[in-house]
């Protein structure tokens, strides 16, 4: 059977555009999840939002990313688009499950899982993502801990009511919001498009472009239930503790885009509430959390990459 060019040339694209959408459903609710449970934003702005800024932030930063992922090893496009359909597969059933997954993990395990048995795969960079994964959390928390007392005495200062109080608490969520979105486009694109960039599928900025979009159509198409399901998980935060959360998760989540290394927007979150938690004396994370914290640093990535490699055995002995 002859196949278009049109779809050999950009038919392997198709299992990125999944993952992107994905990550968006799955991610939106770190970036808007209080704002939209509460109901201090509705989720059409929460939505537009993610849709526009993550797209901005992939366009203008995502590349370092695409560069990092691209040192673990050379691949064709059709590799390509078996490791981003095992990353999706990974995120797909452990979601389903309600196991924790990060995104960043499962596409680098489904990287080295697919290079491991193509005989090509470099581990140099691993170190970098390592350690770049196991900051994450522990940075958001600093960042957290930090922005409360900076910012608390200034609210103080400038409070003029409850009236004012509620237009801080709307526009301060928004923009830091905005700003999550921005840092999550510019971080989490290297996941959804890195490996297409490496395989020369799509130049870097068109990869940016497509991951972004697929990123904000899944906000956008999907994301309101799970921001109303993950958000209602913390809504015990105040409003004020819960804009210091997005804000840390954010500036952590661009350090790291900057830096060039994809990490997981989830266990910034999860770090940002520990921060605000060391302040207020409240033990709001129990060690069951913690554990799944850990799983998600070393279960994800081991599940896509044994499946990555079970997939590309199988296609390399159809050959």
């Amino acid at each position: 059977m002859k196949f278009p060019a049109w779809l050999k040339s950009y038919g392997p694209l198709s299992s990125g555009l999944y993952l992107g959408w994905a990550l968006g459903t799955n991610d939106a609710a770190n970036v808007f999840g209080t704002a939209v449970a509460t109901r201090v934003i509705p989720f059409l702005w929460a939505g537009v939002s993610i849709l526009i800024f993550a797209t901005l932030g992939a366009v203008l930063e995502g590349y370092a990313g695409f560069q990092t992922l691209g040192r673990f090893g050379a691949m064709t496009p059709w590799q390509a688009f078996w490791i981003a359909l095992s990353a999706a597969l990974t995120v797909t059933l452990m979601t389903y499950l309600g196991l924790p997954v990060s995104t960043s993990q499962a596409i680098v395990g489904a990287i080295i899982g697919a290079g491991a048995v193509n005989g090509t795969l470099d581990l140099s960079p691993l170190g970098k993502v390592v350690i770049s994964w196991i900051s994450t959390p522990i940075g958001a928390g600093a960042i957290a801990f930090l922005l409360y007392f900076i910012l608390k005495p200034l609210i103080l200062k400038f409070s003029r009511g409850l009236f004012w109080w509620d237009n801080f608490i709307f526009w301060g969520l928004l923009i830091a919001g905005i700003y999550g979105a921005y840092s999550l486009g510019a971080n989490n694109v290297a996941n959804v498009m890195g490996v297409f960039v490496n395989a020369k599928v799509v130049s870097p900025f068109m990869g940016a472009l497509l991951g972004g979009l697929s990123i904000g159509l899944g906000a956008l198409t999907y994301g309101k239930k799970v921001m109303e399901t993950v958000g209602e998980g913390i809504v015990r935060l105040s409003p004020y503790t819960a804009l210091v959360v997005v804000l840390a998760e954010a500036i952590t989540v661009h350090f790291f885009a900057v830096v060039g290394v994809p990490v997981s927007t989830s266990q910034a979150v999860v770090g940002g509430v520990i921060g605000v938690g060391f302040v207020e004396g409240v033990n709001r994370i129990d060690q069951q959390t913690v554990k799944k914290i850990i799983f998600g640093w070393i279960g994800t990535p081991t599940i896509a990459g044994l499946l990555a490699a079970l997939i590309m055995f199988v296609v390399n002995l159809a050959r």
